[in-house]
């Protein structure tokens, strides 16, 4: 605890991560069941129904091939709408000047909201995990590569989050963004079927998308198969990371969007 202490970035880091969990957890039913229950339907009707008829997709019973990216659109949709309603509620109760005229230099604010809507999507990422594994066997031979495509995913779509409440006026602008971009890139991400069904002009345009590069590192996680080569799934996760990572930092410092 001393050891803490005597770190007072630390401690402003774990304490604003800790809050994000608590608000997590007091509101269980907001933020953990819905995409439970969610995901168990996406497995009931396009696993067990539609995917009967569907037979093989990647070389993979469809049911199987479908886990992986029900649970990165799970983790993505889950970190970017905890923060991006977090950080936006912080703003519209006037309380996030005070932490920007505290001495917690600007990179524990971003930190400790990104730790918890990371935490949010590990979290709901872990229960949808869990659900698959009433459907169907669930195996994981690359653990690190799927651990790590997970954290990075999460934290690149709460860094999205916290870039939207800032820039969002009023509770409205922070559903515009999932609703007309996250929603359809995140159906368009290859969750579904896999980018070689497409024509040539599909294909193109469906890695242009991010969301694909990071589902197929999560697949090849899972199963072992990848529509993408991973060191360029990885090094794009990566850059995505630096580049929202710095504007979120650059945002704070300016105040854009934040002073009145």
């Amino acid at each position: 605890m001393s050891a803490i202490s005597s770190h007072p970035n630390l401690t402003a880091l774990l304490t604003i991560t800790r809050r994000e969990m608590t608000r997590i957890l007091r509101i269980w039913a907001q933020t953990l069941v819905p995409p439970a229950i969610t995901m168990t339907l996406y497995f009931l009707i396009f696993g067990s129904l539609i995917g009967r008829r569907i037979g093989d997709m990647g070389g993979y019973d469809y049911m199987d091939f479908i886990v992986p990216g029900l649970v990165m659109m799970a983790i993505i949709q889950n970190s970017y709408g905890n923060i991006s309603s977090s950080f936006f509620g912080a703003k519209f109760g006037r309380h996030i000047e005070e932490m920007l005229v505290s001495p917690m230099p600007n990179w524990v604010i971003l930190g400790g909201y990104v730790a918890g809507a990371v935490l949010r999507g590990l979290l709901v990422g872990v229960i949808v995990l869990c659900i698959a594994m009433l459907f169907t066997h669930v195996r994981i031979p690359h653990p690190l590569i799927t651990i790590t495509t997970v954290l990075l995913g999460a934290t690149i779509f709460s860094l999205a989050g916290f870039i939207n409440a800032v820039y969002a006026k009023k509770f409205d602008d922070v559903a515009i963004v999932p609703t007309f971009i996250l929603t359809p890139l995140t159906y368009l991400g290859g969750v579904f079927y896999s980018v070689k069904l497409l024509p040539d002009w599909a294909q193109v345009m469906t890695h242009a998308n991010p969301i694909f590069y990071m589902v197929n590192a999560f697949r090849y996680g899972l199963l072992d198969s990848s529509d993408v080569p991973i060191g360029v799934a990885y090094a794009l996760m990566i850059g995505f990371v630096l580049v929202l990572g710095a504007l979120g930092l650059w945002l704070l410092k300016r105040g854009i969007g934040l002073r009145s």
